[in-house]
């Protein structure tokens, strides 16, 4: 965990990579493609915390037709900038079954998280599974699953901002920041 000094040293020392006002015209074209495929399915909406979770509140109220919400808690991150171990902490419920499933995620970086998710949704009996990140990092390595909604795609660095944290910190950015390497 930075000290909020740290913290303000770390955003005073990145380099901005979006700003505000692109990241939310990403977000409101995403919601125009997830209104064209699902308007008619009533799915169930899945936010992965904590990332999501600016995503899916800017997200929600430009979606115009009926869905049902919840959440899961996963990640191989915790406060590192390495994806590790696959940690549950709220799992997909049984209430997936027989559902149009909308996962909604921060960001796309290797794919196994969102890969296990949709194993896990999938295996409880959705009827179909769709998912929505607000950003794919380019890494140039193959993923195990790509997502059919992307708002922006990113460089291969380590980024925060708009519910993505640098040790714990910045998830609250309106904007995206690159860490200085």
């Amino acid at each position: 965990m930075l000290t909020n000094d740290d913290a303000r040293a770390v955003l005073h020392n990145a380099e901005l990579i979006c700003p505000a006002d692109e990241v939310q015209a990403a977000v409101h074209r995403v919601a125009c493609e997830i209104n064209a495929v699902l308007a008619d399915q009533h799915p169930l909406v899945l936010s992965v915390m904590g990332g999501a979770v600016i995503f899916t509140g800017q997200l929600l109220p430009q979606l115009d037709f009926p869905l049902d919400f919840d959440y899961l808690h996963v990640s191989r991150y915790g406060k590192e900038q390495q994806g590790g171990t696959l940690h549950w902490r709220v799992a997909p419920r049984e209430n997936v079954k027989d559902k149009v499933v909308l996962v909604l995620d921060d960001i796309l970086d290797e794919g196994e998280t969102l890969y296990a998710i949709k194993q896990r949704v999938m295996a409880l009996g959705a009827r179909e599974f769709h998912c929505a990140v607000f950003a794919d990092k380019a890494n140039g390595k193959a993923k195990p699953i790509r997502a059919d909604f992307v708002g922006m795609e990113l460089p291969d660095r380590f980024v925060f901002g708009y519910g993505m944290d640098i040790h714990g910190a910045w998830r609250n950015l309106p904007a995206i920041y690159a860490a200085r390497e």
